[in-house]
């Protein structure tokens, strides 16, 4: 066998699928501004995505990711659709139809419905301007004809990947039209490798009776009973307006009790240390990570709308990790 045979292959394959993708680009025009509109705009129906074959699986993810980004969408089988699913298609939907060639027979009875049905709108998503698909679509997203990769330019490779990505293109210009951020995103995400690296502070911290706070003129004796019972390692100072002063750590304590010797008589507020850094409840969990990282420190106070005075919560580090984020 030829060495780095495979390689080659894999390299070529890439290559024009590459040049596709190209070619792609530059064909993108005004029709694709319409159909953003036009699924912005469909207020009262459903979006629905179709296709045979390997378009079937193209379209399904792609109303998967549509979904996932805030445009509601599901797929239909366009072969299921002509016993029986076509139920699922009603007036004022927005249907989008994906095929390479435009001509599958499948694709036949869903066409004909969608265009007897005139409160349906048909978009299509075709290689072939003479096709069934492209000549009864109302809009239309015409790709490039291009050379699939692999011997007899047969096996659909470099056409799929082209609807792949006309359908991320779809969802990321939906996506930024209805401002849907990290904080959306975040609610169709709740598990995973995803889920995790959305999680904010507000998701992981200590609340209410668990933040370990004490006031500032308690005796330090009291704040090592409170420090060793809350299991934390650390103390919120506060005044008696109850905003926050200080945090104490049990490192700190440690550190300068070396130097001072015993601090049972010292007040808190002659120990602990000043304007410790607070962070918004909103701010991810992976920065507040790095940001203790960074300042070598293991806990961080928790504010809302900028008043950092005012200590809502307490998160650890422990508390970010255990959540699998780095």
């Amino acid at each position: 066998m030829k060495k780095n045979k495979f390689k080659k292959i894999a390299q070529d394959v890439i290559l024009t699928e590459i040049k596709s993708l190209k070619k792609l680009k530059t064909s993108i025009d005004n029709d694709f501004q319409k159909v953003i509109e036009t699924i912005i705009n469909c207020k009262k129906g459903k979006i629905i995505l179709s296709g045979v074959g390997k378009s079937g699986i193209i379209a399904k993810k792609i109303s998967s990711t549509l979904s996932s980004v805030g445009t509601p969408s599901f797929f239909v089988d366009a072969s299921s659709c002509s016993h029986g699913d076509l139920g699922q298609i009603s007036s004022n939907d927005v249907l989008i139809l994906i095929s390479n060639s435009g001509e599958s027979s499948e694709l036949r009875n869903v066409i004909q419905y969608a265009n007897r049905n005139k409160n349906i709108i048909l978009i299509g998503i075709v290689s072939k301007k003479n096709s069934l698909l492209y000549k009864n679509s109302d809009l239309k997203i015409l790709l490039p004809e291009v050379k699939e990769a692999g011997p007899g330019n047969i096996v659909p490779t470099s056409s799929t990947i082209m609807q792949l990505a006309i359908g991320d293109a779809i969802a990321i210009s939906t996506m930024k039209q209805k401002n849907f951020g990290e904080k959306e995103f975040k609610k169709f995400h709740p598990s995973g490798s995803i889920g995790a690296k959305l999680k904010t502070v507000d998701d992981l911290m200590l609340k209410g009776k668990k933040i370990p706070f004490i006031n500032e003129n308690v005796k330090m004796l009291e704040a090592l009973k409170i420090i060793t019972k809350k299991k934390l390692g650390v103390l919120i100072v506060q005044n008696n307006s109850k905003k926050t002063k200080g945090i104490i750590t049990d490192g700190q304590i440690r550190r300068i009790s070396e130097k001072k010797g015993n601090l049972d008589n010292l007040k808190v507020k002659n120990v602990m240390t000043k304007n410790p850094i607070s962070v918004d409840r909103e701010m991810l969990a992976a920065k507040a990570l790095s940001l203790m990282n960074s300042r070598r420190i293991t806990s961080l106070c928790v504010h809302n709308n900028k008043i950092k005075n005012r200590t809502i919560g307490v998160i650890h580090i422990h508390n970010i990790l255990e959540n699998n984020i780095q």
